[in-house]
């Protein structure tokens, strides 16, 4: 069985880690929080750090990547030294990241959209994302063993839902996705007007309505969980996602669990 602890999602800084429950393993995905941050929520949701085996990385933004050397050296003092993977191009473009791989002698290994990767137990589908980095990508992580079988879909900070996404995140069980602002609160809201058109563009984030559309062609009988992430505190309210999924769900007639992920405060589905 496959858990996802959200640590922190929303523009101050992201960081989850998808655990293996059978084996008690887990990857983190980014890592833009401070060291007690990630400390102290791993161990609130029960999470061994001893088990952390790789880190993959979404894209070069620095609410993405800023707490990863910090992090990386608090789990080296700990005996801990998970690889690192992003792309090439990501690692190229942030100067945080490359310095947290050089920090601890941390092995780095790239990927591409379409790589098979083997980590913790599990195996890993990074798929394009579309957003205004230099490169940026989602995650399927299937758990295997013997008879069982297990998955989970990641995806947040892109503008639409691309083609690879949909491919990959069908029939997953648990479901983590992009539900970032509700349009009118953004047009009508403080930031300046470039700020505005990048988010809503096809580089940017996903609103509630393009999620709602997300989740109605993703939802099945066997989707547990759903949880909308990175949430915008300035352009929308936790509630407004909550109730955007639920509707979705009751239409569908499904049983689909809603969460929402939070800044400050751990998040778990399983």
């Amino acid at each position: 069985m496959l858990k996802l602890h959200v640590l922190a999602s929303g523009s101050r800084g992201n960081a989850a880690i998808v655990e293996n429950a059978r084996t008690g393993e887990g990857v983190l995905v980014d890592c833009g929080i401070c060291k007690r941050d990630f400390f102290s929520r791993a161990a609130e949701a029960g999470f061994d750090v001893a088990g952390l085996r790789a880190v993959v990385v979404t894209h070069d933004h620095g609410d993405h990547v800023k707490g990863l050397g910090v992090v990386m050296r608090g789990l080296a003092k700990a005996g801990v030294c998970p690889a690192v993977h992003a792309s090439d191009a990501v690692f190229a473009a942030s100067a945080p990241l490359r310095d947290a791989v050089a920090s601890v002698g941390a092995a780095f290994a790239s990927f591409r959209a379409g790589d098979v990767l083997t980590l913790a137990g599990m195996v890993v589908h990074p798929f394009r994302t579309s957003h205004d980095a230099a490169d940026s990508y989602g995650f399927r992580f299937d758990e295997l063993a013997g008879e069982t079988s297990d998955s989970l879909g990641y995806v947040t900070d892109t503008g639409v839902v691309t083609e690879e996404a949909w491919e990959a995140l069908v029939g997953v069980r648990l479901l983590a996705l992009e539900s970032n602002h509700d349009a009118r609160m953004l047009e009508t809201g403080p930031y300046p007007y470039v700020v505005k058109q990048r988010i809503a563009s096809e580089c940017g984030h996903l609103s509630n309505e393009q999620a709602r559309e997300a989740l109605a062609r993703l939802a099945h009988e066997g989707l547990e969980r759903v949880v909308a992430m990175h949430v915008s505190q300035e352009n929308n309210t936790y509630r407004l996602p909550r109730e955007t999924f639920q509707a979705v769900i009751a239409e569908r007639g499904l049983s689909t669990a809603v969460s929402v992920a939070y800044q400050d405060r751990l998040v778990t589905i399983e």
